[in-house]
């Protein structure tokens, strides 16, 4: 009896994930104290564009923010929440804060491109919960932001737990949606497969 645990499973299908990554993904988030858990009352809002490249390995992450009621201190991504758009969970990426993110303002913006093959970028928690390498958290990182399961969160001196926050989405542009279609081909390629080792 050849029995292959889940997290296999799992690995294997995020592997096809990454393996079909030919052209960029786009998220995007939508930043607000209504998103927060609990809601913060703030006349704080923003945005943010963070850009998968499974190709380069990469993630550039973009943010705009403006009219918060209190001083930036950090900002991460968190992933990923047990239910789609909603819960809380720890930081996934960045350790500490993303690098060069402004502090000790109300406004301002944001552009950094993460290396995902540097495992010092992942926190230590959502490492080791991906296997501990590298591959695997980028690989687990991947996955909650297409389950809508990531969130990029905001922190302020006022709001330490986050003054806005926004669940990534997805842009559904011509092309993302040929790379989705090519990850649900390689996804039923693999399933098959497992199931025909399986008991």
């Amino acid at each position: 009896m050849n029995i292959i645990p889940l997290r296999t499973k799992l690995a294997l299908l995020s592997g096809c994930a990454l393996a079909g990554a030919a052209q960029a993904a786009v998220f995007t988030a939508s930043l607000d104290g209504a998103s927060e858990s609990p809601p913060v009352a703030t006349t704080g809002t923003g945005s943010a564009t963070v850009t998968y490249d499974g190709v380069a390995h990469t993630l550039r992450v973009e943010i705009s923010f403006s009219d918060l009621v209190s001083p930036t201190t950090v900002a991460h991504i968190h992933a990923p929440t047990a239910l789609a758009g909603a819960g809380t969970i720890g930081v996934a990426v960045h350790t500490g804060t993303f690098p060069g993110f402004p502090a000790g303002v109300t406004s301002g913006t944001y552009d950094h491109t993460l290396d995902l093959t540097d495992s010092a970028i992942y926190t230590a928690n959502f490492f080791n919960l991906n296997g501990g390498t590298a591959a695997g958290a980028e690989a687990g990182l991947l996955a909650a932001m297409l389950e809508g399961k990531a969130y990029v969160n905001v922190h302020t001196q006022a709001n330490p737990g986050g003054e806005i926050r926004g669940f990534l989405a997805l842009v559904p542009e011509p092309a993302t949606y040929a790379w989705v279609a090519g990850l649900g081909l390689c996804g039923f390629a693999l399933w098959r497969r497992l199931r025909a080792v399986a008991p």
